[in-house]
């Protein structure tokens, strides 16, 4: 069996342990000889690095560890990037938060004006990964779920149209692993399911166990009861306060269309007024998980690196780990394995713009995604797509062109925001705030 050697492109992330123990979890069925991390932060990535390389001596010491901050030493001779990054990191998530909440309109990571921002970052930092890949390695595949992915994918998609990445999420993980458990079955994988839309905007039309029962009642008796929140919610460590209001809020928005389950993410386009009432302008989701996730993580990494051991450490698998692993060997082996992707719609959804990157389940060989066909959607989904993807192309277009006017259009345009003139001042705060990150508009 072939043994493969993987690069994670931000080494210094507080996702990549989990990744680490998921692909060393997963040696039998993806087997591993060199992996290799990439950061441009130097002192994130050390840290993140060290405990890394006790966990990898521990639990597979053939495994050829090393993290770099060159570009050439790090994308030579690879087969998959694992692309997780953050250009402004946690600093910078906290501005896109705060910032349209001063004007009293959806502060979060990847919706509305904050998503916006995020992208207008992102999108440069990503297409310097896919040129080192191209360059060091080119028969490489990038697996990218640096958000916002629907932005990120676009951009690709538009200045980059040949290269061999593949923009995935791992909301709908999230969500399927809850069905699962509403069902009383073992593993999300034990469904099939029927999804379109846009990546953090989008429905499920059809649910069916593996023998083709229709699972759809039951689990819309328990939405329409109780949104995505599970028995082990009420008493659970792991789900934050802010996390459970959005996965009960999916009852609300299950109620626009019964006849589909939502992605939890519609919230913040269908109850801004909601969200914005519900949210504490002082302390954002970017607070919390500084606060929280990221000093937890970079905690027990230094206390691994000063033991020179794991035992004891609280670091865990993260969901959407497993499912990168699933994509890598479905390329690797040819596995044919139907899991979501975001693609050019190419008539995938038939009564909706061919050029948009539409989040569908696609069957994954060694040439890629295969799309599968979802046929007519309903006209309440497709006005929100078509103002949705409208949105993201005007943002790529924005960058692209160095426009402000395209990037005003596109606040303007984002269901959060009520009108013009706040869409202006917001953007002209976002662009004071990303004067290093953000090309200069004119």
């Amino acid at each position: 069996m072939k043994k493969y050697s993987v690069l994670v492109a931000g080494g210094g992330s507080t996702f990549t342990p989990g990744i680490v123990l998921m692909l060393l979890d997963n040696l039998d069925k993806f087997p591993i000889k060199e992996l290799k991390f990439y950061d441009n932060d130097a002192a994130r990535q050390e840290t993140i690095g060290k405990a890394c390389a006790v966990l990898i001596k521990e639990r597979a010491p053939e495994v050829v560890f090393s993290y770099t901050t060159d570009p050439r030493e790090a994308f030579s001779g690879v087969d998959f990037v694992m692309a997780h990054i953050r250009v402004g990191k946690y600093p910078m998530r906290e501005l896109d938060e705060k910032i349209p909440l001063k004007y009293g309109v959806v502060g979060q990571e990847t919706c509305g004006p904050g998503g916006i921002a995020y992208g207008m970052r992102s999108i440069g930092g990503v297409l310097e990964l896919v040129d080192y890949m191209e360059k060091y390695s080119p028969n490489a595949w990038m697996l990218n779920y640096s958000n916002p992915a629907a932005i990120v994918a676009e951009a690709t998609r538009s200045m980059r149209p040949n290269s061999k990445i593949l923009n995935i999420c791992d909301m709908p993980v999230g969500i399927e692993v809850r069905m699962a458990e509403i069902l009383g079955l073992e593993s999300r994988k034990e469904m099939t399911v029927k999804y379109y839309g846009l990546n953090h905007f989008g429905w499920y039309s059809d649910i069916r166990d593996q023998a083709g029962n229709d699972l759809m009642p039951k689990l819309k008796e328990h939405v329409a009861k109780y949104g995505y929140v599970v028995h082990k919610d009420i008493d659970s460590q792991h789900v934050e306060p802010s996390w459970n209001d959005t996965f009960a809020k999916a009852k609300d928005v299950f109620a626009l269309d019964t006849n589909t389950l939502p992605n939890t993410y519609l919230k913040y386009y269908l109850f801004p007024d909601y969200v914005v009432e519900h949210s504490d302008k002082e302390y954002t989701r970017a607070n919390e998980v500084m606060d929280g996730r990221e000093k937890h993580v970079f905690g027990e990494c230094r206390k691994i690196a000063e033991k020179g051991s794991s035992a004891g450490a609280s670091l865990h698998i993260d969901e959407h780990a497993s499912y990168i692993v699933d994509l890598a060997r479905a390329i690797a082996y040819n596995t044919k394995e139907r899991m979501l992707l975001i693609v050019p719609n190419q008539g995938s959804v038939s009564n909706f713009d061919p050029t948009a990157m539409v989040e569908i389940p696609c069957l994954v060989g060694n040439t890629g995604p295969e799309p599968m066909q979802i046929g007519k959607i309903p006209q309440f989904q497709l006005g929100l797509m078509n103002q949705q993807v409208a949105v993201e192309k005007l943002v790529v277009e924005a960058w692209m062109e160095k426009s402000y006017t395209k990037l005003w259009q596109a606040i303007t345009l984002s269901k959060t925001v009520p009108s013009a003139s706040v869409a202006k001042a917001i953007l002209d705060d976002l662009i004071a705030a990303n004067k290093d990150y953000w090309p200069e508009l004119n």
